[in-house]
């Protein structure tokens, strides 16, 4: 063996298929020179060359040439007698290099450097891996579900590099089988023990921003800004977007025609409603869109407190507060105010339409009324007994009885 073909010489680097030769050569550098320092205490006297397209080193030792009996190291120093073997025209003072062989290296140090070479293999790709992660952090990436237990599930990257996905950051409605596609929002990457352990999620508001870079074409150029993104994952969304040039409509590019844009994102989120709003600076009107479908009749706003009354029909107050009160609770964290909802009862009383009295007031009467544009309960009670005799044929004590009538449904 000429020199150390370490390809061949080590079976464990057929493991290691992430890294280059280039890389994997200047590790086993490091490596040998370790070894040197450890036998010898220093490698300053030492070459070492590194082949790299035939995945060999050679080592060369440098010996100053010094008479027979004068030797006090013999790692920096060769007698006369041995290195005229070496070549015949050296003389005192030369420096003399010879090749160190594999067969040189004992049985024990050709274990050590095995060890120590498949340590700082695995130490380079941790190391790899940590830094290709953190910087993906906040991108989205999909990967294979491996393993499945109980509080989390392992998927495996293009690179069989291990990612979790634990029970807190997936969708309630989420369920996985080993093989299944997978796709999260890389959400952090932490070093345990020495080893990176990447945490993905399902349920960050970073996930759903970069859903939307994915499918709105002016998100991702930066036309539309998303000023805020808050969830209930699985459940309810809602964004706020805001674009600088008048002649886009972000609510719109973000839906899309029919919803194109956004039913995939729905999709990917298990069904999960997504309510997107249009930013504004004005606090009233941002806590308007922010509370729709619900139509507000006025709202009330304490900066300091950071808390707004919104006053509105009481047809509208469930509307407000949403199933499960989801609509309000995320109305409140999009605007960032305490959002407390009030029926509108001193401004407002419910009308009722005139025909749902058809039971209780003949259908012949109530025709009479429309005739005269009294088609709501409040437009009749808004006008006078005599007004409405003078308007209409009927008998004053039958007006009377209408009145009595309608009252009674708004006591």
């Amino acid at each position: 063996m000429e020199n150390i073909n370490l390809v061949e010489s080590f079976s464990e680097f057929k493991e290691f298929k992430n890294i280059d030769r280039e890389t994997m050569m200047r590790i086993l550098e490091d490596v040998f020179r370790s070894m040197l320092i450890k036998k010898y205490e220093s490698d300053d006297n030492y070459d070492i060359i590194v082949n790299i397209d035939k995945g060999d080193l050679e080592i060369w030792r440098n010996r100053i040439i010094v008479a027979d009996g004068m030797s006090e190291d013999d790692n920096l120093e060769i007698e006369y007698s041995e290195a005229i073997k070496i070549e015949p025209d050296f003389e005192i003072g030369e420096e003399v290099s010879e090749e160190i062989k594999m067969k040189d290296f004992g049985r024990r140090e050709i274990l050590a450097i095995r060890q120590n070479l498949v340590s700082k293999i695995q130490e380079y790709e941790k190391n790899n891996v940590y830094k290709k992660y953190k910087e993906k952090v906040g991108e989205i990436v999909t990967g294979e579900v491996y393993q499945v237990w109980k509080k989390e599930i392992m998927v495996l990257d293009d690179e069989n590099i291990e990612l979790i996905l634990p029970k807190s950051e997936q969708i309630p409605s989420d369920f996985y089988r080993k093989g299944d596609t997978v796709r999260a929002v890389v959400l952090m990457v932490e070093l345990r023990n020495n080893t990176p352990h990447i945490i993905l999620s399902r349920t960050s508001p970073v996930f759903l921003e970069r859903l939307f870079e994915g499918e709105v074409p002016e998100v991702y150029d930066g036309l539309i800004t998303i000023k805020n993104i808050v969830r209930v994952p699985g459940e309810k969304a809602k964004i706020a977007v805001e674009s600088y040039d008048d002649r886009i409509d972000p609510v719109g590019a973000c839906v899309g025609m029919k919803g194109s844009r956004i039913h995939g994102i729905v999709r990917e989120l298990r069904n999960e409603n997504i309510d997107v709003v249009n930013y504004t600076t004005n606090p009233e009107l941002y806590i308007t869109r922010a509370l729709s479908p619900a139509k507000i009749s006025s709202i009330k706003i304490d900066e300091k407190a950071k808390r707004a009354d919104v006053y509105m029909k009481p047809d509208q107050v469930s509307l407000a507060i949403g199933k499960g009160g989801y609509n309000i609770r995320l109305a409140g964290r999009l605007t960032g105010y305490e959002i407390d909802v009030y029926r509108d009862t001193d401004s407002y009383v419910e009308d009722v339409d005139l025909q749902e009295f058809s039971d209780e007031i003949d259908q012949w009467i109530i025709d009479e009324l429309k005739n005269i544009g009294c088609d709501t309960a409040r437009s009749i009670l808004d006008l006078s007994i005599e007004e409405l005799v003078n308007r209409t044929d009927l008998e004053e004590e039958t007006i009377q009885e209408v009145i009595r009538i309608l009252r009674t449904e708004f006591e």
